[in-house]
């Protein structure tokens, strides 16, 4: 086993490439470490990206804020500029793991895992953030919510890798939260996880709503129905109900000995309820 440590994208795109298949990025490693010890991965080459500066930083732009692939959730937490504009998505990265743990694993890390169980995504997708990535023909984005495929499996292609989350600077009166539901109240696997991130006017209408909705379904999923229920409403008992119909549909979950099926399914319309309300309240403030 071959372990590198480039310093700029090209370097780590060409390893990747030279490992034929058989490469990992190390962010992190709080996953690929784990899978390691394991005997469940075995790769040729280990590309350390923490040499790469621009995948270790936050930088607040015009347009939004752009976190580099390898910041790890401690650093979210402690970025005021990401809490004040997306609080949901620092709650949801500060559930992954322990504290020590939120010392190590990064954003690009969870996403790139692709874990239907993911608690940063579907806050990343309620936030509408795009993803950069950078490979042998260059860069290029797409949304979150179209980056994993199916458990384990995702859209980066040979030599890919991610480079950075983009939030979009939200609008005025705009709010996001996420909420999980586990067996256990720390350090557990999400058997629900979903984020809303809605935009109210000066009379408490929503205007606009997208929900994210994550561990009900091999991948988590934008339910766009569910922010569609929201809008023009004032998020009277009906429209809830309407959304968190929208979501209990969206629900394609398993049984296991975390939660049933029908289990997953209704809590999925509960914290809808829920998490819409926080959001709402964020955003009025």
């Amino acid at each position: 086993m071959r372990y590198v440590a480039p310093s700029t994208l090209e370097e780590a795109s060409a390893f990747l490439v030279d490992a034929n298949g058989n490469g990992r990025v190390l962010a992190g490693g709080t996953d690929l470490l784990v899978q390691l010890r394991a005997g469940m991965a075995n790769p040729d080459t280990i590309v350390d990206v923490k040499h790469i500066d621009e995948l270790m930083t936050i930088k607040e732009e015009a347009d939004g804020i752009r976190i580099g692939a390898a910041v790890c959730g401690q650093a979210m937490g402690e970025h005021a500029g990401l809490n004040n504009t997306w609080p949901g998505l620092v709650e949801a990265t500060e559930l992954i793991g322990s504290t020590q743990v939120q010392g190590r694993a990064s954003a690009g890390g969870n996403l790139c895992n692709a874990s239907p169980a993911a608690d940063s995504v579907p806050a990343m997708i309620a936030a509408g953030a795009m993803i950069s990535v950078y490979g042998p023909d260059g860069h290029r984005e797409l949304a979150v919510e179209n980056f994993a495929t199916a458990p384990g499996k995702t859209n980066l292609k040979e030599g890919e890798l991610i480079t950075s989350i983009k939030l979009p600077k939200p609008a005025e009166h705009s709010g996001d939260a996420y909420l999980r539901m586990t067996p256990r109240t720390e350090m557990d696997i999400a058997i629900v996880g979903l984020g809303v991130a809605l935009t109210l006017d000066s009379e408490g209408t929503v205007t606009a709503a997208r929900v994210g909705l994550g561990a009900v379904a091999p991948t988590a999923m934008l339910v766009k129905e569910a922010g569609d229920a929201l809008v023009g409403s004032k998020l009277d008992d009906e429209a809830l109900e309407r959304a968190a119909e929208a979501c209990r549909k969206a629900c394609n979950p398993i049984n296991d000995k975390r939660g049933t099926i029908e289990y997953r399914t209704k809590i999925a319309g509960v914290l809808l309820k829920r998490v819409a309300k926080i959001a709402a309240e964020r955003a009025g403030s």
